[in-house]
């Protein structure tokens, strides 16, 4: 434990100023210690349920308006021919991403749910789980975003593991003009509630930062710190995502500065050291 620091007194500038080789040299002493030096893996097969999103954050391309041709919810026909095709070609997991709530902003998808006999996305969403482990080999996991803790608790009896990125606990960045403005379900305090429910009800779960948005380096150490302060009281965080923001010609952030290679770098480096 001697290589690890103490959270609670970590400042960006530990992170952002010092040496990156000595830094990552330090990262290096972490991962050799802990983990070795061997990486493993898990084949897994991507089934997006929904790409209708009642968010509407700046960077993101999987989002589509109810009105675009290209939105859609997959009917259960064509969740199962996915996940077996994922068995045939060697998946273990299948990974359920969705948007968040769209039923809740928008009434084209209450009718397409509602078409399917749903009037909630995360009911659904249990079912497809269900039958995935009757129908196939494969473990579903859950990346729903923020959950409350009925739907964790209901979501916990079908699925292996569940996920939500944290991304970052700035609350700048939900301002008018931010990535975040007008998401209810990226207000920082929405998605530590859900890491910390997933905890106090004993879900693995994966999460992680998304850099390069706007936030500062101590937003990001701020953000691991809470990651790892949740960790610490229950246990359940197997995987921690350092993501960095790509431009895209779609998106409202096209014009926004990408993080460097060294940016990446210094927040893996920091999470290595960081994260117990």
């Amino acid at each position: 434990d001697a290589l690890r620091v103490d959270a609670n007194h970590l400042q960006g500038s530990d992170f952002g100023e010092r040496p990156l080789r000595q830094l990552m040299e330090q990262a290096c002493e972490v991962r050799d210690a802990y983990w070795g030096q061997t990486i493993t893996y898990s084949r897994k097969v991507f089934v997006p349920l929904t790409n209708m999103c009642r968010d509407t954050c700046g960077y993101c391309t999987f989002v589509k308006h109810p009105l675009s041709p290209e939105a859609t919810i997959l009917k259960p026909e064509e969740v199962l021919k996915m996940a077996l095709k994922g068995q045939d070609n060697g998946c273990r997991e299948l990974l359920f991403s969705l948007g968040e709530k769209p039923e809740q902003r928008y009434e084209e998808a209450r009718q397409a749910l509602a078409l399917l006999g749903y009037s909630k996305m995360t009911d659904y969403l249990h079912d497809m789980c269900d039958m995935v482990l009757t129908e196939t080999t494969l473990l579903p996991h859950v990346n729903a975003g923020t959950l409350s803790e009925g739907e964790l608790i209901r979501l916990r009896e079908v699925s292996a593991s569940m996920g939500m990125m944290l991304e970052t606990v700035s609350r700048r960045l939900t301002r008018k003009g931010q990535p975040h403005y007008a998401c209810p379900d990226k207000t920082p305090i929405q998605r530590l509630r859900t890491l910390e429910r997933a905890g106090q009800n004993s879900v693995a779960f994966t999460t992680g930062l998304l850099i390069g948005i706007g936030e500062t380096f101590q937003e990001r150490i701020d953000a691991l710190v809470a990651i790892n302060d949740s960790h610490l009281r229950h246990g359940h965080v197997q995987e921690v995502i350092i993501q960095n923001f790509q431009r895209k010609p779609d998106i409202e952030m096209a014009n926004h500065p990408e993080p460097l290679l060294e940016d990446m770098l210094r927040t893996i480096a920091a999470a290595r050291i960081i994260l117990d």
